[in-house]
């Protein structure tokens, strides 16, 4: 069974997913995706599932192959955002600290200035809505956001968002996250902390 699944946004490719698989007892279904984000959603997924998957990178698209009735033959661990031992997940929703905007970006670029000097770090950030500025255009505050990258925090930015603000072509630290980052990582960090 193939499932085109091109041209959608998370989460819908691995909703289609879910749907064409709950149709079998057994056996593969192979999903077409236009975005990596999307594969690596969909191998997380079977991983979780304990189903066995791989993927082919074509010209144009992904082919996400999901095999279902099968022992996974990796753990499903691998596939998590998470790593061993991380405790909080950060999630940034704006890109200024309160109401007066010129006074929220001062404090903003000091917040994160604090964190990194003090190396009070999340082990995620995740830059939703007006925070993808941040990730993307923000001059002042992207170089150090890349300096917390370096020491070893995971930064994504919601590819719904940037693609929003037209600013896709504009993300210069981390990755394209989807809610599938922000769902999973709510679930599986002992403490979120939202920003905005």
């Amino acid at each position: 069974m193939i499932v085109d699944a091109r041209g959608y946004g998370c989460p819908k490719p691995v909703l289609m997913a879910e749907e064409a698989l709950s149709k079998i007892t057994e056996g593969g279904i192979e999903i077409l995706v236009d975005n990596e984000a999307s594969a690596n959603n969909l191998k997380r997924f079977a991983a979780k599932n304990n189903f066995y998957s791989d993927v082919i990178k074509e010209e144009n698209f992904w082919c996400v192959r999901i095999v279902k009735g099968y022992v996974c033959e990796i753990p499903a661990e691998e596939y998590k955002e998470k790593k061993p031992g991380k405790d909080l997940f950060l999630v940034i929703a704006t890109d200024t600290i309160g109401k007066e905007e010129e006074l929220g970006r001062i404090l903003m670029k000091a917040y994160f200035e604090t964190m990194k000097a003090y190396k009070e770090l999340p082990d995620a950030i995740f830059f939703l809505n007006t925070g993808v500025k941040i990730t993307t255009v923000d001059n002042e505050i992207l170089p150090i956001i890349k300096e917390i990258e370096e020491m070893g925090v995971e930064i994504f930015t919601c590819g719904t968002c940037l693609k929003f603000f037209n600013l896709e072509s504009e993300l210069k630290v981390g990755f394209r996250g989807t809610t599938n980052h922000l769902v999973e990582g709510i679930k599986e960090f002992k403490k979120t902390v939202w920003v905005g």
